[in-house]
């Protein structure tokens, strides 16, 4: 057997292009890739959040939120304006169209997560989780 198949960064990358995809596929229809719905539905959770923290939350780099952020508004998904007139921050806001379909974005991301951990136990799902909670 080939040495791949007992190498972790192997097997981590063989299971998110496996969920990635399993996601991905579900949100075709919304023209959204699985990070720009993560960041439509944290911005959902905190509605005028600003930028900088909504990249804390999601764990994402400025310059990747950057480019998703603009994406998202000239695609109508959201709106940025500035905080209280401080050109410096920015407050994110969902559009009406985005708010329609917060619901089913969050209903899209739990039927890949039931489908990628569907061949597990629960008490697998709740380790794996730790684990993978613990490698980040």
């Amino acid at each position: 057997m080939s040495v791949y198949h007992d190498c972790i960064l192997f097997l981590l990358a063989k299971a998110y292009q496996k969920a990635h995809a399993c996601f991905k596929k579900r949100l075709h229809d919304y023209g959204l890739t699985p990070v720009q719905s993560l960041v439509v539905i944290g911005i959902s959770e905190a509605d005028g959040l600003s930028a900088k923290d909504l990249g804390k939350r999601l764990l994402l780099d400025n310059a990747t939120l950057s480019g998703v952020l603009d994406r998202l508004a000239e695609g109508g998904w959201i709106t940025k304006g500035q905080a209280d007139g401080d050109k410096r921050f920015l407050r994110l806001h969902l559009s009406a169209k985005a708010k329609g379909l917060v619901e089913d974005l969050v209903r899209a991301r739990d039927e890949a997560n039931r489908e990628v951990l569907g061949g597990l136990r629960i008490e697998e799902q709740v380790l794996l989780k730790r684990i993978l909670k613990d490698l980040k």
